[in-house]
């Protein structure tokens, strides 16, 4: 099971779940600011750009706080970067794993970078390119690397893992492809710190090495965990100041996760409490629907005031004993994992779950029904609280016909 380093409740500690509807996501605006004068001071200290990657978050109603301290959005195809050209401010980078012809000309006008997952997409797609330029759009073209030096906790979260699908493999990369290109991307890593960056470039350094020079920029991508308390950003300031020397490129930076790390919960209640070998309570918060990472991962998912469990026993008396949650979906797989709660396992209770701003908003279901949790923006500073978007029926009913 994958082991996540955040969990942090910050001002969520003394938040009145009551406030809001259940189930919901609530976003905190100033940990939110808080992250991003973190990641702002990253860039400029050590002078590289720091986008937000709509991939990982992508609450609009927040554009304008990120554009207040970053210098623009990474997207992953064509509805991202419509999204990014209507709501956020700065530059737009767009990745995707293969793009669509038919897409590829709004691409081009969108985004300032495009970046390609192999040169022969680059060459296919090079005469859709031409034109776009003779129409005198601007914009770069990048490819995606594989740097072939898995680092990740979980295979399945590892664009380094054996037989990847996602960036070229480096030892494949000749002057000819090059010469396509104005950039490079890499995107290695996932929740981790700067060790692991490091290691990751040490081995794709004598690869690019023999073109230093010939790259306007370099994008190491996301999955650093640079707003965690523990992260080394002085190592990480020192170390993308010489990377630029050394290569002669604008540095890149694409944190998603860390853009809104512990900015949001996910308030449910408890529907229903049972007995099969142990307490077995239902939620109206599906792992399935609202948090697939905890069954993709899968991970275990921090509770707001969680009581620490003691031992291997099923049940301690002096806790209350542990509870069995899951979701109110027909998957048996639908559970979340197993909680000393912080209240009684009784209905009508309410609980949240930690650091759920990044992915699972972006990665809700309506499966089965179950309805999509509404979305608060809360600023922790002031107690402002205002209810963004509430989901109804006819948001189920409009996906499909």
């Amino acid at each position: 099971m994958m082991e996540t380093r955040a969990g942090d409740p910050g001002a969520f500690a003394q938040f009145d779940l009551s406030r809001v509807d259940s189930p919901s996501f609530v976003v905190d605006a100033a940990k939110l600011r808080e992250n991003l004068r973190v990641l702002s001071e990253v860039g400029e200290q050590s002078g590289a750009k720091v986008l937000s990657a709509l991939k990982a978050f992508s609450m609009w109603s927040t554009a304008p706080i990120i554009g207040e301290y970053l210098d623009g959005v990474c997207t992953s195809g064509l509805w991202e970067a419509r999204l990014a050209s209507e709501f956020y401010d700065g530059e737009i980078a767009t990745y995707c794993a293969a793009y669509k012809p038919d897409d590829l000309d709004e691409i081009l006008r969108l985004s300032d970078h495009v970046i390609f997952n192999s040169p022969q997409q680059i060459e296919r797609c090079w005469p859709i390119i031409e034109a776009a330029r003779a129409r005198g759009e601007d914009f770069d073209i990048g490819l995606r690397i594989n740097p072939l030096h898995p680092e990740g906790e979980v295979p399945r979260y590892d664009p380094c893992a054996p037989h990847s699908r996602l960036g070229f493999p480096i030892d494949q990369l000749t002057e000819e492809h090059v010469e396509l290109i104005d950039g490079v991307h890499m995107h290695t890593l996932c929740e981790q710190d700067f060790e692991p960056l490091h290691r990751t470039w040490d081995k794709a350094f004598d690869y690019l090495e023999p073109y230093f020079g010939q790259f306007k920029w370099i994008n190491i991508g996301g999955g650093h965990h640079i707003t965690r308390a523990d992260y080394q950003r002085e190592e990480l300031v020192e170390f993308l100041r010489d990377m630029a020397e050394d290569t002669g490129a604008e540095i890149y930076l694409e944190p998603g996760e860390a853009v809104a790390l512990d900015a949001g919960i996910l308030v449910g209640t408890i529907l229903d409490v049972g007995f099969n070998g142990m307490p077995v309570a239902i939620t109206d918060i599906s792992a399935t629907c609202h948090m697939p990472d905890v069954i993709e991962a899968p991970y275990r998912p921090a509770m707001l005031g969680e009581v620490p469990i003691e031992g291997d026993d099923l049940v301690d008396e002096a806790q209350g004993g542990r509870v069995r949650l899951g979701g109110p979906s027909c998957l048996a797989g639908d559970v979340i994992g197993d909680y000393v709660l912080p209240v009684e396992a009784k209905p009508g209770e309410r609980f949240a779950f930690l650091d759920q701003a990044h992915y699972s908003m972006v990665k809700t279901t309506t499966f089965n029904g179950v309805p999509l949790p509404s979305i608060w923006l809360w600023d922790s500073e002031t107690d402002s609280l205002e209810c963004v978007r509430k989901f109804a029926y006819e948001d189920f009913r409009d996906r499909l016909s």
